[in-house]
């Protein structure tokens, strides 16, 4: 694996300060014209430092990895100074050393229980899927491998929708707009990183699409971090055209690594209708399937009853 696409995890602090001191406004923060010429957009290192009250050394060693160990005073400092909105102050906190370290979470991709599992089945108007931290689809139901993809037909590893957002053409014709759409996806990855680095699972991914992706490449290195919430996505769908919905997204008490999404349409609208139209479609073609194949059983017993 090429690890060279990705930052060096034991100075994601250092990075992450260096990336959001250039993304701010010098003007805007309130520091005056010297008449010095910026040399790099952004703070320089003694403009932030002045801001958060702290020396430049301090700066220069947090930001060269030579200091981990923060207090929770001078990172809200920083934090002010930074202009940080709510998910980029909770990332900053996460990766600096403000508390003891977390166990590492153990690998791999938990079981759903099966309640869950008979949730997703229950819910035939409400395309819905099962993710865990890294987005990984550990179920789905119906309703959600019609408007989606037909996560069973992929290989296991496959099952991610950062994954799919950008490597599988499909699934990157489904986002009416999916430059924005990828974004967001990089933002959340990029906060489940601060929050779980030593999970190799994501930083395998993280290290794939870095190394087949330039967008993800460029996107992954600007530190930008998104925690979850409720967000409205207009997909292109082959079947049904235009759909605007809203991505409900639910935490599982039994599994704090898993969530429940669900793809909702507002009452009435076109979108509802067509997402109607859509579930109907898929449930139909399913029972065309269905026919087929036990035709296919009835006229070749022989041939299934060696198969079985």
């Amino acid at each position: 694996m090429d690890h060279r696409a990705t930052p060096a995890r034991d100075n994601e602090l250092g990075a992450f300060l260096r990336s959001r001191r250039a993304a701010v406004d010098p003007h805007r923060a309130g520091m005056p014209d010297d008449g010095r010429l910026r040399r790099v957009p952004g703070l320089r290192r003694e403009e932030l430092a002045q801001l958060a009250h702290v020396s430049v050394d301090y700066v220069v060693r947090l930001e060269q990895g030579r200091t981990r160990r923060v207090s929770r005073s001078v990172l809200d400092a920083l934090a002010d100074a930074l202009q940080l909105a709510p998910d980029e102050r909770e990332y900053l906190l996460t990766v600096a050393d403000v508390a003891p370290v977390a166990a590492v979470r153990r690998p791999g991709r938990p079981a759903v229980a099966p309640c869950l599992r008979q949730l997703l089945d229950t819910m035939p108007g409400i395309p819905a899927v099962v993710l865990n931290r890294r987005m990984d689809v550990l179920a789905w139901n119906r309703g959600s491998a019609a408007l989606l993809t037909d996560f069973g037909a992929l290989h296991r590893d496959e099952r991610n929708l950062i994954r799919l957002t950008f490597l599988d053409d499909h699934f990157r014709a489904l986002y009416a707009d999916w430059s924005r759409a990828a974004r967001e996806c990089v933002a959340v990855l990029r906060m489940e990183a601060g929050r779980t680095p030593h999970d190799p699972e994501l930083n395998a991914l993280a290290g794939e699409l870095g190394v087949r992706d330039p967008d993800f490449r460029t996107w992954w290195a600007g530190h930008q971090v998104r925690g979850r919430r409720q967000l409205t996505k207009t997909c292109l769908h082959p079947v049904v055209g235009a759909l605007s919905l809203d991505v409900q997204q639910f935490s599982v008490d039994t599994h704090p690594d898993q969530q429940l999404v669900a793809y909702t349409a507002e009452p009435d609208s076109p979108s509802h209708e067509a997402l109607r139209v859509l579930l109907q479609w898929s449930a139909a073609d399913t029972g065309r399937r269905d026919d087929r194949s036990t035709s296919s059983e009835s006229l070749q017993p022989g041939l299934v009853r060696r198969i079985r």
